[in-house]
């Protein structure tokens, strides 16, 4: 029995080819199911954590771009295209379903991160949560992305310059530069917070 969990992401692409597509290289409908159950498995989480971030304002609408983020993968399989990286890839496709999105309703970044919850409930109050939302919200949409991948969907700076179309050092400005405005405009907010303690 061929065993899906120890193949490479690549391979798994591979895999997901239809016989309309390419002919005698395509793999059986048994294959490509296995391989794409295998695939969504390993970076399925990731996606949906995505585009719940990116579209806070509605969870059917960011389930909806969750499944058609993977019916875009799925497709994108059927060509000759060669695959490097595939978590860098769903991410792509979910962001430029997310952009789509974007385009008839602005979304809310919520943050869901278990150290900013605790820290909240430290000080007995949700408020610190809600000026860091904020914070994110007064950022520049290529900022925000840029540093919500970093900090909340752990992507590298290579993957962030690949996701979002521009360079390695263009990432890394973006998120260093979101991070300093957030500081600047939460200093005074967590000064105050300190000096109640």
């Amino acid at each position: 029995m061929f065993n899906y969990s120890n193949r490479s992401d690549e391979e798994l692409f591979l895999l997901l080819r239809s016989s309309t597509a390419l002919g005698s290289q395509a793999s059986s409908s048994a294959e490509r199911e296995a391989a794409f159950r295998e695939l969504y498995a390993r970076h399925g989480k990731r996606v949906h954590a995505y585009c719940v971030r990116a579209v806070s304002s509605s969870a059917q609408e960011a389930e909806d771009i969750f499944q058609e983020t993977f019916v875009r993968f799925f497709n994108a399989a059927q060509t000759e295209r060669t695959m490097t990286n595939v978590p860098a890839f769903l991410l792509r496709i979910a962001r430029n379903l997310c952009l789509n999105h974007k385009r008839d309703s602005r979304p809310t970044y919520v943050l869901n991160d278990d150290d900013l919850h605790h820290k909240a409930q430290e000080y007995g109050t949700t408020e610190l949560l809600h000026l860091i939302t904020t914070a994110l919200e007064l950022l520049e949409d290529d900022q925000r992305e840029a540093f919500v991948l970093r900090k909340y969907d752990g992507c590298s700076f290579q993957e962030i310059a690949e996701i979002t179309n521009t360079t390695e050092n263009n990432a890394r400005s973006r998120v260093h530069r979101a991070q300093a405005k957030i500081r600047s405009i939460l200093a005074p907010y967590l000064a105050d917070i300190d000096q109640h303690l």
